[in-house]
């Protein structure tokens, strides 16, 4: 093979950097609408489409049952603002029709995640290659791209590992959640703001008696706030292991990623166990209790739906003996219980991630994007979607159908660029 095959077999129409559901589904609307476009997705790691592998619990959480995309929007954190015009064009709606044309059907569940009918993502992964593979799109594995030049011709990427460099008239980023190193700083070069990464979606840790042995209990409705900042949610909460997790940690960890990274994973948590009572109603209650009910034992008889063990933990945090009874009980006790029933206070030590829900905050800047096309407003022909941009969601299909939407609006405006050719 001659030098010039050689170097043409390394120029393409549309490099794809990043082998993830973005990356994909970018591929496969590109294709579909240019078949005539030689087009390349490069995956740094050995296999692509593992976080779809791994997600939901290895049943991939496709998306969310939310289709008005002006209440989508409020599901993410970062971004919203920027993703309601995009949603209009690519919604929820639009990523189940896309996949039951393609043979996979897919079920609401009942806090409205939407998961495929066989409960398996290999179901998900083998649709989107089956996509590409139809659509002639080359997939490149171990291929990680360290830095990206502006050349004659578009682009130029170099690639780690001794490996060569390859040319391409237009390019699209759609690596995940990024990292500071060679490929941020790149970005910069070209004259691209990364805003502050940070993780979100985590857990937090708790050294705590009153959770201790209370693994695996939940509470469907508490309130939790993170004191010294302005961040406030309510829902499930789980005990585990090593503290805390469920919708209500997750959405905090979620809104507050900087804020919790600032402060380096160290701050205080309260936690309203009742929900949305307040403490006068709360003590208004218990006040009532000692007099209808004088011979109950204070300690075994849960109130506000709390579960018992844990209301046995409250009791004793409020220094209430296990035989006392409502009609001995005295207004300072009460008032204790109320403060551990609806400002109890935690310790928060650190995070662990949340199972395979690895997502960053942070990435380029989006008022540097046009969200019609996902083309860099800085760097003509460079486009970007998912994770690489600023833009995260909360729990729940969320972030893939952001993945989905941004994808299919950067494929479908470089297939143009072909008809535009």
């Amino acid at each position: 093979m001659s030098s010039k095959e050689r170097e043409s077999d390394r120029s393409f129409d549309v490099i794809i950097v990043g082998g993830g559901a973005a990356g994909f589904f970018a591929a496969a609307t590109c294709a579909e609408l240019a078949p005539s476009l030689r087009i390349v997705i490069l995956e740094r790691s050995p296999r692509v489409l593992s976080k779809v592998k791994v997600s939901g619990g290895g049943r991939c959480n496709v998306t969310h049952a939310c289709f008005d995309p002006s209440v989508l929007v409020d599901f993410y954190p970062r971004g919203n603002r920027e993703l309601l015009g995009p949603f209009y064009s690519w919604a929820p709606a639009d990523t189940v029709d896309w996949f039951e044309r393609r043979g996979v059907s897919l079920k609401e569940e009942a806090d409205g995640r939407m998961f495929p009918v066989s409960d398996d993502s290999q179901t998900i992964v083998d649709c989107l290659e089956g996509s590409i593979r139809e659509g002639g799109v080359e997939v490149r594995t171990g291929s990680a791209v360290e830095q990206i030049h502006r050349c004659e011709e578009g682009f130029r990427v170099f690639l780690g590992k001794g490996e060569s460099t390859m040319s391409g008239t237009r390019i699209l980023l759609a690596t995940g959640g990024l990292r500071e190193g060679k490929f941020t700083e790149g970005l910069r070069q070209l004259g691209h703001q990364i805003e502050v990464l940070a993780p979100a979606l985590f857990t937090f840790h708790i050294d705590d008696s009153r959770l201790k042995g209370l693994e695996g209990l939940s509470v469907e409705n508490v309130s939790a706030s993170v004191e010294g900042a302005s961040l406030r949610t309510s829902g499930p909460i789980l005990v585990t292991h090593w503290g805390v997790s469920g919708p209500v940690v997750l959405k905090l960890s979620s809104v507050g990623a900087r804020w919790m990274q600032q402060a380096a994973y160290q701050f205080d948590l309260s936690v309203n166990w009742t929900g949305s009572e307040d403490k006068g109603s709360v003590i208004g209650h218990l006040e009532s209790l000692r007099s209808s009910n004088s011979k109950k034992r204070v300690w075994g008889w849960p109130q506000f739906g709390v579960p018992r063990r844990l209301w046995e933990r409250l009791v004793v945090a409020a220094a209430i003996p296990k035989d006392l009874i409502w009609s001995q009980i005295s207004s300072r006790k009460i008032q204790l219980l109320a403060d551990e029933l609806t400002h109890c206070r935690f310790s928060v030590k650190g995070k662990s991630m949340n199972k395979e829900e690895f997502v960053t905050c942070g990435g380029v800047r989006l008022s540097e994007v046009h969200f019609k096309t996902m083309e860099s407003k800085k760097v003509p022909g460079l486009y970007f979607a998912g994770e690489t941009l600023d833009v995260d969601a909360l729990t729940g299909g969320f972030n893939f159908q952001a993945a989905w939407t941004t994808g299919y609006l950067a494929g479908r405006a470089m297939a143009s660029m072909n008809a535009q050719d």
